[in-house]
């Protein structure tokens, strides 16, 4: 099994940033790729970024490529996401989940993950 735990949510003003982290304990050689997801009240959690452990390719959902860019410190076994540039719309809860198998594709639902966090919350206000 792996672990997660996220931290780095918070409240910023629009404009602002934030650094989520996700560190990861437990069977962390398992770990094919990190993703990072959001749900905002009352939506479907969706699909924000991802990135492969050992290569490091990402892979951003359209909706915040430019403004957030995700990275993996292996040494620490945690990955980041850096998010600049923050809009009341990112309001949501923040969730870091692993998948433990190669996977071809682009990675970007919640059913091609295996263990989840319990989510850290990010308010941007207006």
């Amino acid at each position: 099994q792996v672990q997660l735990e996220e931290s780095g949510g918070g409240l910023v003003q629009t404009g602002g940033s934030l650094r989520l982290s996700c560190a990861a304990s437990g069977r962390t050689f398992s770990v094919y790729a990190v993703g990072w997801f959001r749900q905002a009240p009352g939506k479907e959690r969706e699909f924000v970024s991802r990135i492969t452990w050992s290569v490091g390719t990402t892979y951003t959902a359209n909706s915040v490529k430019g403004r957030f860019t995700i990275s993996r410190d292996n040494a620490k076994n945690t990955v980041y996401l850096q998010m600049n540039n923050l809009k009341p719309e990112d309001t949501a809860v923040y969730y870091c989940a692993v998948k433990q198998t190669y996977s071809a594709r682009p990675m970007s639902t919640i059913s091609d993950y295996d263990y989840w966090g319990q989510g850290t919350q990010v308010t941007v206000s207006s």
